[in-house]
């Protein structure tokens, strides 16, 4: 009978508290293009797992749902839990092997640790993970490839440390699609500083475990570079929904205050407006001092097309109209 994967339990033993990154790291090298399997249990690390980028090396990280890999007290690391390309740098998408995921399970960063990142590689995959007290749930760095990194991401959830640098994504590298992920307990959900990312149904939370004297400063969506698109994402409790400092698309986005934070909120913030905006829903609580579709200190070439606000009486600014065209309901 062929073996599917290359299980983990077969090296190590699980659920101890004893550290196993050594043993997991050795696993991975000595398995060049094998799926690892991580059976139900707890994995304690105290540094990161680095998988290789080189196709002739690479391998494919399943988990088992319960499979948690846990940063140990005396993680040292500024880095994630697992650093997908790592190690053997490469951009070669031909070579059978260039392709690799990782697959289901749980990453508990104690607080201290990041969640998983995408060094190096192209196309890489992160698909139905659970994300725990990280800094930064995931982190996709440039990539080989002139900074294009190419990666998939889908199906996450993240929680994060709930203190004030705390980031669900952070992405640098370019050209990413990013779909159908859950985030709370940041501080910023999304900060995006690269182009062509396309980000679809993404709904960043500001937990009220969050109680932040620097709340003013959080968003659910940070856009520091031109040319990303946004289709149904969602920022819920920020102070400002979406920064953008530079031209984007949203469609189908909204941006939702339920509880009383006596401080402004804003839809959308940037220094000039050069955005499409499509069907952008805002529901305001009512207990802001401010409240704000748009803000923006110079004149912009973009337009918003249809706008729905959850009650018109309480909007405090009406920067946003000379940009309007369509619907306001």
């Amino acid at each position: 009978m062929d073996i599917q994967y290359v299980s983990v339990a077969d090296f190590i033993n699980i659920g101890s508290s004893k550290d196993v990154s050594g043993e997991l790291q050795k696993i991975i090298d000595n398995n060049p293009n094998k799926t690892i399997f991580f059976p139900d249990g707890d994995y304690h690390i105290s540094k990161p797992i680095l998988t290789p980028a080189n196709p002739h090396k690479s391998v494919s990280l399943k988990l088992s749902n319960y499979a948690k890999i846990i940063a140990n007290d005396n993680w040292n690391d500024g880095e994630a839990l697992i650093k997908l390309g790592g190690k053997d740098f490469s951009k070669d998408i031909r070579t059978c092997g260039s392709n690799y995921f990782l697959d289901g399970g749980i990453l508990d960063g104690a607080g201290i640790a990041n969640g998983v990142s995408i060094d190096s590689g192209r196309e890489t995959v992160i698909r139905n993970v659970s994300i725990k007290h990280t800094k930064i749930g995931i982190h996709i760095k440039r990539g080989a490839n002139n900074g294009s990194s190419d990666a998939d991401v889908t199906g996450v959830n993240i929680v994060g440390n709930q203190r004030e640098d705390s980031v669900g994504v952070l992405i640098e590298g370019w050209d990413n699609t990013l779909t159908n992920i859950r985030i709370a307990d940041v501080f910023k959900g999304v900060v995006l500083k690269s182009s062509g990312n396309m980000l679809r149904n993404i709904h960043p939370l500001y937990t009220l475990a969050l109680d932040l004297e620097n709340y003013e400063n959080s968003c659910g969506f940070e856009c520091n570079n031109n040319n990303n698109w946004f289709d149904y994402c969602y920022s819920d409790q920020f102070a400002c929904g979406f920064v953008l400092n530079g031209p984007a698309v949203l469609n189908n986005c909204f941006c939702w205050w339920y509880s009383p934070k006596r401080v402004c909120h804003i839809g959308i913030k940037t220094e000039r407006f050069d955005a499409v905006v499509m069907n952008f829903n805002v529901g305001f609580n009512g207990a802001e001092t401010e409240n704000i579709v748009l803000k923006t200190d110079t004149h912009g070439e973009g337009i918003i097309q249809n706008l729905i606000v959850n009650d018109k009486k309480l909007l405090t600014d009406d920067g946003y109209k000379e940009y309007l065209n369509g619907v306001f309901m």
